[in-house]
């Protein structure tokens, strides 16, 4: 009786935490904007087109001097990156990077960091998906720990689960429930870790940008 109480409890309280997740994830947008930094930063995902387009609307407003792309396909060119937003050709091959290594949120985060090292850049607008937004955030400031750093962020709504009812929903269901059960395996991850002693960021503000393909 002690162990399926226990096991009623903890199920109560990830149910309670899923619905302060999803709550979270649409109070998020539409996203407000932000205040100038100096870079921007897509991560990409399922909905690339609309996260980069978000960046780019950004870039084109001045809220930034430069614009990164992280987790590209390496199959695709500059081109075809272009041809998602038609953006300005001149604000395109002047002030937009491309990164290719990232295959994941952890990823995208150690890309972000090595760019905003190398370029010198400390604030930066973190542009991605509302339910991928508390995640990257986690995976970002676990990899970008000096207080130089500062991240705003900017969410690109998901529409699926904009609805009161997402949950009658078994796409956008499995997509709130899968999203919430990696936040909180980067959560439990980052508490271990904090256990024990971190390791200092390696030393990279004065290395060279890659060169843009």
């Amino acid at each position: 009786m002690k162990s399926i109480a226990a096991f009623l409890v903890l199920a109560l309280i990830w149910f309670a935490g899923l619905l302060a997740f999803a709550g979270r994830v649409q109070q998020s947008t539409p996203a407000p904007e932000p205040e100038a930094a100096e870079g921007i930063v897509a991560l990409t995902g399922p909905n690339s087109q609309e996260r980069i387009a978000a960046a780019l609307d950004l870039l084109q407003d001045g809220m930034g001097r430069r614009l990164l792309i992280s987790g590209v396909n390496r199959g695709a060119t500059r081109e075809d990156i272009r041809n998602l937003s038609k953006p300005a050709r001149r604000l395109y091959d002047c002030c937009v990077d491309l990164g290719f290594m990232a295959a994941d949120t952890v990823g995208n985060a150690r890309e972000t960091a090595d760019w905003a090292r190398s370029m010198r850049f400390q604030r930066l607008i973190i542009v991605t998906s509302d339910y991928h937004m508390p995640r990257a955030m986690l995976e970002l400031r676990a990899v970008m720990r000096e207080p130089q750093f500062q991240l705003a962020t900017y969410a690109v709504p998901t529409p699926a689960l904009k609805a009161r009812s997402w949950w009658r929903s078994p796409r956008s269901a499995r997509l709130m429930v899968m999203e919430y059960c990696k936040y909180l395996a980067i959560l439990g991850r980052e508490a271990v870790l904090g256990l024990g002693p971190r390791e200092a960021p390696a030393e990279t503000a004065g290395a060279q940008p890659k060169a843009r393909p």
